[in-house]
């Protein structure tokens, strides 16, 4: 690969943001030019970001972040995945459903909201800026306009009709006047700066930590929670299965759920320590990745070849069968995954790895756990018969419809070394009805959960969804790199990729932004419909012809994307000098890292 690059690496010393967004990432460079820290910056560009991005994320969402302390050279997961309303039973959804499927958007599907506790609690904990300052932003944004995406234009414009006729809350928000925005127009949300605004205006108290414990109270228990349960006390919508449904969401859901902080799962990966999600995420699929790359050596292969790819791609067909069969919440189920990330298992699995591409779903079979096994490769193989109708919840990229939901992904390094990592999603403009009077729409996330008895996934009142949201940090001999992006399924598979090609080939972050990536659709999705397509391979047509044909003959189905249409990656890296780097995708022209 040459040394020409779309954009430079961001090189500094006094702090970085690289986001999905230039506005969010402008936003949070501003935080901490004002004397805010890491955790001020990713506050502020997180709101922004759901002001800017709403087909890809929103207050009602859900958010996990990597996050390293430079003071305690500490690094802790955030969780802020709200978790399934107590009257999630598997007999009410049976009652609708049978054994079938969860609804990708509509109100069955709405687990309680995270995000902005999450956001919140980071604030509180390790921040150092007021809650006025902070939300300010996104406030202002939200209330006096920001120039619309075209792709946020155009997913408005495919769902107006469904809106009209089904959703007209959502209408009122997003058709102003009637009728779609243009693509660059002005575009407000007054409801949601009204919303923030009284959360900021309720917020009082002595202490800064107090005024912000004030505004989750606001949300959790406040007028947010009465607007959220006095609009499901008697709604019922439609959804993506064909026809209307109702919340189980309550009052004592929204009051009792909290975020919190817990440990990472973390590997050696070449000197390297990678950090990633406990497994309610799909995160361990990357350190499952990585370990049974260690059996191959990917520094002597071209990283745009044939061999690269084919062993990535079915070193992640096994990482991700085992996802399906055996992640979940470790707090509902005894989740195998000492086992699962063991230097024995990862060498057995490597052997399964060979010449041509693997049509078959092979989780690996853990003593006494062989039915979980079983049952996901049946479950792979199984029709649902799933209605496909508008509004269904599956992250994609731009080479699909623009219907569908999606996430957003910030890395923001200060100058005294604290770094964050999140990966916010959730709540998006197609996912749900919005909220009367609130300017934002609930989540999707339950159908993440199966309806299947004694499964880790299985849906469990207080449990939360196995969700694919997956940042990434990872540090050696002083250097620390901060990584993610959005693509639902896609995520770990596009981080993997970048990742490998960063550690073994000598490219810079921009260079590893700027090459090609590819990645399969084998394994089962996570959202609704659930497909699997069984040798699936995606790439970007930037590959040389002879790799492709390559590929078909080993036996993938490769199916080749529009350019620059797959991944939506960032980073961010600080060296033990301080030097500090950043780069974004080109892909969508909307990421960038801002530093200096």
């Amino acid at each position: 690969m040459n040394d020409f690059t779309t954009r430079p690496d961001i090189r500094g010393t006094f702090g970085t943001v690289a986001s999905t967004h230039w506005i969010a990432s402008a936003v949070g460079m501003s935080i901490l030019e004002k004397g805010g820290n890491a955790f001020d910056a990713a506050v502020a560009t997180a709101l922004v970001l759901q002001v800017v991005e709403p087909h890809l994320n929103g207050p009602g969402g859900d958010l996990p972040a990597i996050v390293h302390f430079a003071e305690t050279s500490e690094t802790r997961v955030l969780c802020a995945q709200g978790v399934a309303p107590k009257a999630a039973t598997m007999d009410h959804y049976r009652q609708h459903f049978g054994d079938g499927l969860i609804p990708g958007s509509g109100l069955l599907a709405t687990v309680v909201p995270g995000a902005f506790d999450g956001w919140m609690l980071m604030l509180r904990d390790h921040g150092s800026l007021e809650l006025a300052d902070v939300m300010e932003p996104a406030i202002g944004y939200a209330r006096d306009g920001h120039p619309i995406l075209p792709r946020v234009a155009n997913t408005i414009e495919e769902l107006s009709g469904f809106f009209r006729d089904e959703w007209p809350t959502s209408a009122a928000t997003w058709l102003p006047g009637g009728k779609a925005p243009q693509a660059w127009s002005l575009f407000r949300n007054p409801d949601l700066a009204s919303t923030y605004q009284r959360i900021v205006d309720e917020a009082k108290a002595d202490t800064r930590e107090a005024r912000i414990d004030a505004a989750r109270k606001s949300w959790s228990q406040g007028f947010v929670a009465d607007a959220i349960c006095d609009y499901l006390a008697d709604a019922s919508v439609m959804d993506v299965s064909g026809k209307p449904h109702s919340a189980v969401l309550s009052r004592e859901d929204l009051a009792e759920w909290q975020a919190s902080w817990e440990a990472p799962l973390s590997i050696d990966y070449h000197g390297w320590t990678v950090h990633k999600t406990q497994s309610w995420s799909q995160g361990p699929v990357l350190l499952q990745g990585l370990q049974i790359l260690k059996h191959f050596d990917l520094a002597a292969m071209d990283p745009m070849g044939a061999d690269f790819i084919h062993t990535v791609i079915e070193a992640m067909k096994l990482a991700y069968a085992d996802r399906e069969a055996y992640y979940g919440d470790p707090e509902f189920f005894d989740i195998p995954m000492n086992a699962l990330l063991s230097e024995d298992y990862a060498a057995e699995r490597a052997r399964l790895i060979g010449d041509s591409a693997s049509l078959e779903q092979r989780p690996g079979r853990l003593p006494g756990l062989g039915h979980l096994a079983d049952d996901a490769v049946v479950r792979a193989a199984t029709d649902f018969n799933a209605a496909r109708g508008v509004s269904a919840g599956e992250p994609t990229m731009a080479h699909l419809t623009e219907r569908r939901g999606d996430t957003v992904h910030l890395d923001v390094i200060d100058r005294w070394g604290n770094m964050v990592s999140a990966t916010p999603s959730g709540g998006w403009l197609q996912s749900s009805p919005v909220i009367p009077g609130l300017g934002f729409a609930l989540n999707s996330r339950a159908q993440m959960f199966w309806l299947r008895d004694d499964l880790p996934t299985s849906l469990r009142p207080g449990a939360r969804p196995r969700t694919t949201l997956t940042p990434s940090m990872a540090e050696k001999d002083g250097i620390r790199v901060a990584f993610g992006t959005p693509g639902g399924d896609q995520q770990d598979q596009w981080q993997l990729i970048w990742f490998l090609r960063y550690v073994h080939h000598g490219l810079s972050m921009q260079q590893c932004m700027d090459a090609p990536l590819f990645h399969s659709n084998h394994f089962q999705s996570s959202f609704y419909p659930r497909d699997a397509n069984p040798g699936d391979l995606m790439l970007e047509p930037n590959f040389d012809e002879s790799v492709i044909a390559d590929l078909r003959r080993r036996g993938h189905s490769v199916t080749v994307a529009e350019p620059w249409s797959i991944g939506r990656l960032t980073a961010a890296r600080r060296d033990p000098d301080g030097m500090l780097t950043a780069a974004a995708t080109p892909r969508l022209m909307q990421a960038y890292a801002i530093g200096r």
